[in-house]
């Protein structure tokens, strides 16, 4: 039993000692997983701006590096080949995946004394008192869209590691979609309505037409066969 003593008595130090840090200790801040920035986010210019001078044509690195063109030399099809070829659509990928987030940052929709001349109520584009409205009372679908355009982003700089060209025909369609998603929902969303609206007219000009066409015709009596005179 002796010499067991020394061994329990060390184990219940031990434990004490455990449970005086324990209680002593602070429990240390839970770390954020949002980085954190280094300064004040300062917008230059608008999101309309943004779009045209910067997300916009480094898409196009994206959207033009594959595509089947017919000639009068026959079907021309472009892939990328070279390493310079890959940097351009990585330049595309990066661009979409940082650039998305810029419309994060509040910013005016259009220049200032620019409103897209969206007057009258068939105008099909919407104001930038509209856009800000719209985004203002759904925050997160605005948020969804940019997301999904960040998310093409990294899909194409995945792509670039592979240097899988056959991938990026579905990254183009992918990018196209998530362009256009958010442009019906913030810039266009009349184009919607005037389709439709285009599309009924269509209907009701042809169905007019098929009843003009389709109108009975008075049908002619034979005439009576007239007797030869002698």
């Amino acid at each position: 039993m002796r010499r067991h003593t020394p061994l329990a008595t060390c184990a219940g130090l031990f434990v004490l000692g455990v449970l005086t840090t324990t209680c002593s200790s602070k429990p240390s801040p839970a770390s954020s997983s949002t980085p954190k920035l280094w300064g004040e986010l300062t917008p230059v210019v608008s999101v309309k701006e943004l779009m045209r001078d910067m997300i916009d044509p480094l898409a196009d690195n994206v959207f033009d590096a594959v595509s089947i063109v017919g000639t009068e030399k026959g079907v021309v099809e472009k892939m990328p080949t070279t390493d310079a070829d890959w940097e351009k659509i990585r330049v595309g990928g990066v661009s979409l995946a940082e650039g998305a987030y810029l419309l994060k940052i509040q910013r005016s929709f259009t220049p200032p004394g620019e409103d897209n001349n969206a007057t009258g109520p068939d105008a099909v584009v919407l104001s930038a008192a509209q856009m800000r409205a719209k985004v203002e009372a759904d925050p997160v679908m605005w948020n969804a869209k940019i997301e999904a355009l960040r998310n093409v982003g990294l899909e194409v700089l995945d792509i670039v590691k592979r240097k899988d060209a056959n991938e990026l025909w579905g990254a183009s369609e992918d990018l196209d979609r998530a362009c256009e998603a958010c442009h019906l929902e913030y810039w266009y969303p009349g184009e919607k309505d005037l389709f439709r609206r285009l599309d009924r007219r269509l209907k009701e000009f042809t169905a007019s037409r098929a009843g003009t066409t389709a109108q009975p015709q008075e049908a002619t009596q034979p005439q009576e066969a007239t007797q030869p005179q002698k």
